[in-house]
């Protein structure tokens, strides 16, 4: 009898993971100035102990005015490097699971307070807030501050930055870049037409839309090494009528296989207050099954996959190539254990843990 799927090893790019579970990037807004502090020590070192396959650092800005708080990590200048370089040292010295790093700009949803403080937008008059930029002067919801529309210098500054934070990844020796094109964050706001507005080669026509996002792309992989993959995170609709939708999705992820993009992880929404987002298990998985067929790279998906055999099912049916955990295994870092030993599998694990494996799952750890 053939092994669980889930288990099975996923080549993306150069490199082979060892099964299908994928830590999704999760932001801890509990940064200094940008700079990762003891809780991501602590919070990135018990994911790399979980048994997944790749782990992947949260949302990390290529500028200050890009982060989504200010408790936010960056990769924008010599000290939130040397941060995250202390970080890696410690996780990497006892877990050698491959880290992704996912560098993204807020874009206008950035400048916000923190997610258990009610995470509203703070003007730019407040200590902790700044001017927000975007593709178009356009508020995300009413009330708002409205952000500057990015000019052609403005471009220029967000994809020097992206290029600039990809050096230092690589530098830092992460594994893989995923750049967040999800969610109504800046890449976003550029594809979506109820974002963007321009009327330059920039917007109007989806090719305009994607000119930008695209950019970026190919700006980040000429200069991370060939050897290590680019992917992107795309949201696969607005949710919204009128905005961006799967078609266009599968339009942009063509695209990005045309310019070497190694994977696409595929998540929805974000974008839009007026979003009507049907959420329920397994809820985004369509939007995957979709881009699936219109592409020959890895697609990831993510979303309230909670279940062992409904993680089993997404990619033994091939609607996915893997799966992504958030809260999942933020609420069960042992989630892969877990299942492992559910579907009859093997995960490996810190040879500081072996000891605690149940007797009747001997075979668990490889």
């Amino acid at each position: 009898m053939p092994g669980p799927k889930l288990f099975e090893p996923l080549t993306i790019g150069n490199a082979t993971l060892a099964n299908r579970i994928i830590i999704a990037p999760m932001c801890q807004y509990s940064a200094v100035d940008g700079c990762m502090t003891d809780w991501h020590a602590m919070h990135l070192g018990q994911l790399a102990q979980s048994g997944a396959a790749l782990l992947t650092i949260e949302a990390t800005a290529v500028v200050p005015e890009g982060r989504i708080s200010y408790a936010d990590v960056g990769l924008y200048d010599d000290a939130s490097e040397a941060a995250l370089a202390r970080t890696l040292e410690g996780v990497r010295r006892w877990s050698d699971m491959p880290i992704a790093i996912q560098l993204a700009h807020a874009g206008r949803k950035a400048s916000t307070d923190l997610p258990w403080k009610g995470g509203a937008q703070l003007p730019p008059a407040d200590a902790n807030g700044w001017q927000t930029v975007a593709p178009s002067a356009i508020a995300f919801a009413d009330g708002q501050n409205a952000p500057t529309a990015l000019d052609m210098d403005g471009l220029a500054r967000v994809r020097d930055a992206f290029i600039d934070a990809a050096r230092r990844a690589a530098r830092l020796g992460i594994d893989a870049i995923q750049i967040h094109g999800a969610h109504g964050y800046l890449l976003h706001q550029f594809l979506s037409p109820l974002s963007n507005h321009r009327e330059d080669s920039y917007g109007g026509s989806l090719e305009n839309r994607m000119r930008f996002p695209l950019e970026i792309f190919d700006a980040v992989r000429a200069v991370f090494p060939a050897d290590r993959s680019v992917t992107m995170r795309v949201s696969g609709t607005d949710w919204v009528e009128d905005g961006w939708d799967v078609e266009q999705t599968i339009a942009f992820a063509q695209a990005l296989e045309a310019r070497g993009c190694s994977a696409i992880h595929v998540s929805s929404g974000g974008l839009h207050p007026d979003q009507a987002i049907p959420v329920g298990p397994s809820y985004q998985v369509p939007l995957a099954r979709a881009v699936k067929q219109g592409v020959t790279i890895p697609v990831i998906t993510v979303g309230l996959i909670t279940d062992f055999e409904q993680a089993e099912a997404i990619v033994g049916t091939g609607d996915a190539d893997a799966v992504a955990l958030a809260r999942t295994i933020l609420y069960d870092p042992r989630w892969p254990w877990h299942a492992a030993a559910h579907l009859g599998a093997q995960v490996k694990a810190a040879p500081q843990y072996l000891r605690c494996q149940p007797r009747q799952y001997k075979a668990l750890f490889g």
